[in-house]
């Protein structure tokens, strides 16, 4: 019986439809093959139900805001109604705002503009680049990472009691990880922010498609995360939360939309007011289709029952630990240890591998789409790696040819979409893989394993 069996539960629900699941792939081998989709911490795959009511709106799509035609005034309401599921969706609190952005990046470097002279960030040094960078205008203080929950409250508790109290304070970070999967103690750390008079944002990129997020049972200030994630890959994002530091600033982007009213001056300048509401923050032309798609996935995921949801992936997430850790090669890495609650997004590395050969004979040779690097999270990888986490690193293979030893991972990530079968091929994959090794040759070119096509025979 195999592992994946073994933990199997038939009281689960079924995966949810995503597209993509009838696409078949060639492989270096010889023959064709389903495409294997593990890579959902990069991007999800679209629900089918997000594609369907994207389609079903297309026709009627138009300019929203100030436009006297239907399909522009229906527009309008539909951008306005998908604020409110997204507000429902994370449980914002009466007066809090939902920004439209385009995606986790560009919404904590929205946050990033509007912080308050002279604040005070403190990030971890675990997080995604896109929580570790945009804070370029405030005092930043990077906090080492933590090898438990309680370590991480602790270290934060100790970073705040030493800050200047009068100043403002903002904290950042992830509510998984989006190397190791691992859940990070929110309700804990706003708690220890709050407590020492600190703001604090969510990253909640890898969280919200995996586990309900909920603002005010989080006591956070901000929640942030990407469409693409959430499988509604239209370019859109979110940024919901405390309206007071975003009104108070400048805009964001200045443009039509943002403005209220704008006028010359006798002396040939311009006086603007700005919106005191998102669309403050919001302009140009929204992206109306990423914005109701968004929208669609979280409707979808709440009818669908979170709770269902939640448990079917843990019953992936049990099974590809358990096939892991049969291959005694294999190094799953962790911060908080085995016993952590996670995501479905696992990171390893292969004894004898260069991690980028291995997950290159993952796609050529069985039709798996993992990952492999530093994941826009260099110091986090390097410390788990056991390097100098202040070492420089590369996204993707290094120089290193296949076979060479690399400080890179092999990360998979799998969500609602993804069927038992895509799981157990990985496995059998890894085992035969690390047993037997490729059967094709590969090479590096422009930084990335490849099958060398003009290998005469396979190995």
């Amino acid at each position: 019986m195999s592992v994946f069996t073994a933990v199997a539960d038939q009281s689960l629900c079924a995966p949810l439809p995503v597209l993509g699941q009838d696409v078949t792939v060639p492989l270096v081998t010889g023959g064709e093959v389903g495409y294997a989709a593990l890579d959902y911490a990069a991007s999800a795959p679209a629900l089918q139900r997000v594609w369907d009511d994207v389609a079903a709106y297309a026709p009627y799509y138009g300019s929203v805001h100030r436009g006297a035609g239907y399909l522009s005034q229906l527009s309008t309401d539909l951008f306005e109604n998908s604020r409110a599921t997204v507000a429902e969706f994370l449980g914002c609190r009466a007066g809090d705002q939902v920004i439209f952005t385009r995606s986790t990046t560009d919404s904590l470097n929205l946050l990033a503009a509007v912080v308050p002279a002279g604040c005070q960030v403190f990030v971890y040094e675990t997080e995604h680049h896109a929580s570790l960078l945009p804070w370029r205008d405030a005092r930043v203080t990077y906090l080492n990472a933590p090898r438990t929950p309680a370590q991480a409250v602790e270290t934060l508790e100790r970073a705040l009691a030493e800050r200047d109290p009068y100043g403002p304070a903002l904290v950042c970070v992830t509510g998984a990880s989006n190397v190791t999967g691992e859940l990070w103690p929110v309700k804990e750390l706003a708690a220890a922010a709050h407590a020492h008079g600190a703001r604090i944002v969510l990253d909640a990129a890898q969280l919200a498609p995996h586990h309900p997020v909920d603002i005010a049972e989080l006591d956070v200030d901000w929640v942030a995360f990407s469409g693409h994630k959430l499988y509604a890959p239209f370019g859109s994002g979110v940024l919901a939360g405390r309206a007071d530091w975003l009104q108070e600033a400048e805009p964001y982007l200045a443009g039509g939309g943002a403005s209220r009213k704008v006028a010359r001056r006798t002396d040939g300048g311009v006086d603007v007011e700005w919106h005191s509401t998102a669309a403050r923050h919001e302009a140009g032309s929204p992206n109306v289709i990423g914005v109701y798609s968004i929208a669609a996935a979280c409707k979808a995921l709440t009818e669908a029952g979170f709770g269902n949801l939640v448990a079917r992936e843990q019953h992936l997430v049990a099974a590809v630990r358990a096939g892991l850790a049969e291959v005694p090669e294999v190094k799953v890495l962790s911060l908080f240890g085995d016993d952590a609650p996670r995501v479905g997004v696992i990171s390893f590395v292969v004894e004898g591998w260069n991690s980028s050969h291995f997950a290159a004979a993952l796609s050529a040779e069985y039709g798996i789409g993992v990952r492999d690097g530093l994941f826009c999270a260099h110091p986090l990888v390097r410390t788990l790696l056991g390097s100098d986490p202040q070492e420089a690193g590369e996204c993707g293979a290094p120089e290193a040819e296949p076979g060479e030893l690399s400080l890179n991972a092999i990360r998979v990530s799998f969500g609602a979409g993804t069927p038992d079968e895509h799981i157990e091929r990985f496995l059998r994959a890894v085992r035969e893989l690390v047993g037997q090794g490729a059967r094709w040759k590969y090479r590096t070119e422009d930084g990335r394993c490849v099958p060398d096509r003009g290998a005469a025979t396979q190995l």
